[in-house]
């Protein structure tokens, strides 16, 4: 299995696992690869170091004859360090997942039912659906709260 490290044209980062860099590449043409946050399909391979867990379980051991053989200090190749970008990336994600979780989808029916819910035509409940600019700023100037937000193409499928 290999891991890449993938960056798309708005500098969103994000991992990619593949069979084989054969994989990776057939993927890539095929554009099947796409940014989980905007979906962009302009994915390049940045640079990475592979992990190597170059140290082994030992037993404990008493102070003996070879002082120099001790515990293998943790280095930074046994440590996996997420950049800021990369913990907001899945920040987002699950945020997203969360918000598809908890709401009703209503499509195109937005602002209507936005509007019927807030004037209590219709029951109370979390939506989320399709709606214009314009829609969206006739909404806010009613009083109906909303809140625009890109979804991730990678999750618009159903949920798993």
């Amino acid at each position: 299995m290999k891991v890449f490290d993938l960056q798309c044209t708005s500098q969103h980062v994000f991992e990619g696992w593949f069979g084989s860099e054969a994989d990776f590449v057939d993927q890539l043409a095929r554009h099947l690869v796409q940014c989980p946050l905007c979906g962009d399909a302009q994915v390049e391979k940045m640079l990475s170091a592979p992990r190597l867990n170059l140290g082994r379980a030992q037993t404990p051991h008493t102070e003996s004859a070879d002082a120099s053989v001790s515990e293998p200090a943790t280095s930074s190749t046994d440590v996996a360090l997420a950049s800021p970008q990369t913990d907001l990336t899945q920040t987002v994600l699950r945020l997203a997942k969360a918000m598809l979780e908890q709401t009703q989808d209503v499509g195109t029916r937005f602002a209507d039912e936005a509007r019927k819910i807030h004037y209590g035509e219709s029951q109370a409940r979390s939506i989320r659906g399709q709606a214009t600019p314009e829609q969206t700023r006739e909404l806010l100037e009613e009083g109906v709260h909303v809140m625009p937000f890109l979804l991730p193409e990678s999750l618009k499928g159903p949920l798993q």
